[in-house]
């Protein structure tokens, strides 16, 4: 079997590479330079200094069923840890941590840390079986007390997890900015999800950054797919589908607004209308620094953690969290930090650091938010700006530009709401096939969803080689 696959993102290559293990001939064509998609690492501000274009911290990478079995060690990847995963700092100086269970209980509330040992326990003890839970199709019952464990306390909105089982302000601010990862407003579900498998990410296996940046990942996993005899090619778009019987099948890693474009007039009306309604959530700006030194946090935890949340109190998360929903700006965003220099001294030359950090804005905005974001840091880190060596900012547009998968900047491959999570692009109980004989969608607009985890790509190639035979 010769199969095609359209992207080197992290699903497409996880494609790939699960047809290669079966002996399956593979070519991934990646239209840019340079191999990735949302896991490249370039220099955007001054010589010397990595900044990651996208993706940057990778929980779920070490966390999901098929990366996590792949022995990319023996292709160069290393993972570097913080001491702490994150930090979400309080105007009074202190801050709440995600890390091991025992460190994160800690730093909760008062009365808080036995709730929360109770909430979390059942899934620490039996991690593996969520991941392969919450990261696989919509299917029958096949761990009946774990799967309705999950729906339980995952299918609501984070703000109700947070009422039902918490009482202290700063143990409900932490795990709205987990929620928050979402981009939807926390009043929604299944914010309640995200909450729940970032933090068990972060106690089981940590929230780890690559060595040397997320390029590293991807040439890693390039790397064990020509080990198993695949080839990638770069410069190398696909603006059209393959001729009938050039390929037995053809994966694409792209938008399903790109399939459309590639089918050239030939998919039916029911997906052509689907596409049209698939809806892709809040838009990102994102801004990479170069410091001068580490960034002036006014609480200790923060200069230990990988990524920090700067939100503030969980009404002020949710309030810019909605703000963003209703097409404003949000005057105090909700901004995802990360510090990857303070554990990767490979990032920045010695003596110098690199941040980065994001805020979401309204769908379809090309907003600068810099200065929002920088105030940000500021109110929890005082004389951050005079640490300031340079800055690059990437609007929405330019997000997309760099990444058509990223429309409109959306970051998730599509809003991840109760109704559009599993049912992607359209509903349907076989996501990955097109109507299209032959051709398949594997990239974050298939079930699970946005995320390093590779699951999209792993079940598309699944669904080819059960067609095939």
């Amino acid at each position: 079997m010769n199969v095609l696959v359209a992207g080197s993102g992290p699903n497409g290559l996880a494609a790939a590479l699960t047809l290669a293990r079966e002996g399956v001939r593979v070519e991934v064509c990646e239209r840019a330079a340079v191999i990735g998609g949302g896991l490249q690492t370039r220099t955007l501000t001054l010589p010397g200094f990595r900044h990651d274009l996208c993706a940057a911290v990778h929980p779920f990478a070490v966390a999901a069923p098929f990366f996590r079995r792949l022995p990319l060690a023996d292709h160069g990847l290393r993972w570097v840890h913080h001491e702490l995963a994150l930090a979400h700092p309080f105007d009074d100086g202190s801050a709440a941590v995600l890390d091991a269970l025992a460190t994160t209980c800690d730093s909760l509330d008062a009365g808080d840390a036995g709730p929360y040992r109770r909430l979390l326990l059942p899934f620490v003890s039996r991690w593996p079986d969520v991941f392969d839970v919450a990261l696989g199709p919509l299917a029958l019952p096949s761990r009946p007390w774990l799967q309705a464990r999950l729906a339980r306390h995952g299918l609501g909105a984070v703000t109700t997890l947070t009422a039902r089982h918490f009482r202290g302000p700063r143990t409900r601010a932490l795990l709205a900015g987990v929620a928050a990862h979402s981009g939807l407003p926390l009043e929604r579900r299944p914010t309640a999800a995200f909450a729940l498998l970032l933090a068990l990410a972060a106690h089981v296996t940590g929230w780890p950054i690559a060595r040397g940046g997320s390029q590293a990942f991807a040439d890693a996993l390039a790397a064990r797919l020509r080990a198993l005899g695949g080839a990638v090619y770069v410069d190398a778009p696909v603006d059209a589908l393959p001729e009938p019987g050039a390929f037995d099948a053809v994966l694409l890693d792209t938008a399903p607004r790109a399939l459309a474009a590639m089918a050239g007039g030939r998919l039916p009306g029911r997906w052509l209308r689907g596409i049209e309604r698939f809806r892709y959530g809040p838009s990102v700006c994102k801004v990479d620094w170069a410091l001068a030194g580490p960034i002036p946090w006014r609480s200790p935890e923060c200069g230990r953690a990988g990524t920090v949340h700067l939100g503030g109190s969980e009404w002020e998360v949710a309030a810019a969290l909605r703000e963003v929903w209703d097409g404003r700006p949000a005057e105090r965003p909700f901004v995802l930090l990360g510090q990857p220099s303070l554990a990767d001294t490979t990032r920045a030359p010695s003596g110098r650091q690199v941040a980065w950090a994001y805020c979401h804005v309204p769908a379809g905005s090309n907003l600068d938010a810099t200065a929002a974001i920088e105030a940000q840091v500021e109110r929890f880190a005082p004389g951050f700006r005079d640490v300031i060596l340079a800055r690059r900012t990437h609007t929405p547009a330019d997000l997309e530009a760099h990444n058509p998968n990223l429309v409109g900047g959306a970051v998730t491959g599509g809003l991840q709401d109760l109704g559009q999570l599993w049912f992607r692009p359209i509903p349907s109980f076989a996501p990955y096939r097109t109507p299209l004989p032959g051709v398949y969608l594997c990239s974050a607009a298939t079930p699970p969803g946005g995320g390093v985890h590779g699951m999209c790509g792993w079940h598309a190639a699944r669904a080819v080689l059960r067609d095939r035979g």
